[in-house]
């Protein structure tokens, strides 16, 4: 359940954008291994990993409002409108949410209030589907999603990763009503 109410806005390759993208991939990254849980690493998405995803797709931050009535970031995910690495070719019936980060000061529910807005974008694209993929060896992760409403529909054991490296992944997907 939200505590307080998010704005979103898109991101921009702005300076400021795209080190608050870094700040938020690094954040949630240090908190996994923190955690246990060997997925994202420091470091291993840079400024221009983010204004490519800009410029393809869409990348959206969230913001609440602070104690003292200032807007703070809670959070950021990326929504693709193709996703082969992991789907392989597919009609145009889907939005692909990726990188869904939330900063670790942000309002309890700030993830699912993510997930919620890149359904509304998936739909008012005129797409009728919403999917993810989270990576096998989190089953934590499988959890929250499937509590989100998503459905588990495939495994890819073989994605292809930054620099060749290959891991698999569960295949998700949430039925989206008009």
């Amino acid at each position: 359940m939200i505590t307080a109410p998010l704005v979103f806005r898109q991101a921009t390759d702005s300076p400021a954008d795209l080190a608050t993208l870094v700040g938020l991939y690094d954040g949630a990254a240090r908190w996994m291994q923190e955690n246990g849980i060997d997925q994202w690493k420091p470091g291993e998405k840079s400024e221009e990993h983010f204004r490519l995803r800009i410029k393809e797709g869409e990348v959206w931050l969230a913001y609440a409002e602070d104690a003292d009535a200032r807007e703070t970031v809670a959070g950021a995910y990326e929504l693709w409108w193709d996703d082969e690495p992991a789907w392989g070719e597919q009609p145009p019936v889907a939005g692909y949410v990726h990188r869904l980060m939330t900063h670790r000061s942000a309002p309890a529910g700030t993830g699912r209030a993510l997930l919620a807005h890149a359904e509304e974008r998936t739909a008012a694209a005129g797409r009728g589907l919403c999917r993810l993929d989270c990576v096998s060896s989190n089953p934590r992760l499988r959890t929250y999603y499937e509590h989100a409403g998503y459905t588990v529909v495939g495994e890819q054991p073989f994605k292809e990763g930054a620099g060749g490296s290959k891991y698999g992944v569960t295949l998700m997907e949430r039925k989206l009503t008009g």
